[in-house]
């Protein structure tokens, strides 16, 4: 095992199936604690992975490691050359006393031209949010907004930190089928990063379990039917995991599939 490494242009970010970022035989330690042991981590762009563990697992420490902000005691980083990340928080605090809309958020901190700014919004399905105050927004709206703040960086690669901790259930289906079209719009990748099963399994290319090693990897199918998902989230889980949203319908507000009689599958 090296020492912890990185590497800025060792992978190319091109292509279909171009690799964003690579990380391999990973371990960080805080105070004697050993937080990760040697795990290896891939994005590739146009892809959507789901990482996911529970509290204390080193989900938000793999991410640090990966976008270059902590570096591993042992293992190798490789980013593609110039990658851009576009990093969506689980919360955002803003002092209710500040006046500051929506439109001067999606400025901040590089001012960007209106027509840019308003096309971002509409991409995430919100325009009419233009001139509201950002603290007055729902949780779903302020998502939305970040989402849109995040794309108009341009970004190879958009990480969500609990994407849907401040949606309700009838919300996150119709938020996971906007991350999949903003995915195979701008054909970026994208990380979801979760301890929620409901939400993270719905919309994912790809599962990764970490319990601070990789416990188990593949799509969302084959990780719900592996014995360590069952170990490290009960067996009930399991029904939970294979949950994957297909279909060519919308929901609405009542989490009903539109046209559809109420209690028909969707």
């Amino acid at each position: 095992m090296t020492e912890g490494g990185v590497t800025e242009g060792g992978v190319t970010g091109g292509g279909v199936t171009g690799i964003l970022a690579r990380a391999e035989g990973i371990a960080v330690s805080f105070a004697g604690r050993r937080v990760l042991q040697d795990v290896d981590f891939l994005l590739r762009r146009g892809e959507i992975v789901s990482l996911i563990g529970p509290n204390g697992a080193g989900k938000s420490t793999l991410v640090k490691v990966l976008l270059g902000l902590l570096r591993p005691e042992r293992g190798r980083v490789e980013r593609a050359p110039g990658l851009k990340v576009g990093y969506v928080p689980q919360r955002l605090s803003v002092d209710p006393t500040l006046p500051l809309t929506v439109a001067g958020f999606l400025s901040l901190p590089d001012r960007r031209p209106e027509a840019q700014r308003r096309q971002a919004l509409a991409e995430v399905g919100v325009p009419q949010l233009w001139g509201a105050q950002v603290h007055e927004l729902s949780g779903g709206e302020l998502q939305r907004v970040m989402l849109a703040r995040a794309i108009l960086r341009g970004s190879d690669l958009l990480v969500l930190d609990e994407p849907a901790s401040s949606v309700d259930v009838a919300g996150q289906a119709e938020l996971f089928e906007l991350i999949a079209r903003v995915r195979d719009r701008r054909h970026c990748g994208i990380l979801l990063v979760s301890h929620d099963l409901h939400v993270v399994m719905a919309g994912a290319d790809r599962v990764v379990c970490l319990n601070r090693h990789v416990c188990c990897t593949g799509s969302p199918e084959a990780v719900g039917l592996d014995p360590a998902f069952a170990e490290l989230f009960g067996s009930s889980a399991r029904v939970l995991g294979l949950y994957h949203h297909h279909h060519d319908h919308r929901h609405d507000l009542a989490g009903e599939a539109e046209g559809q009689a109420t209690g028909t599958e969707g």
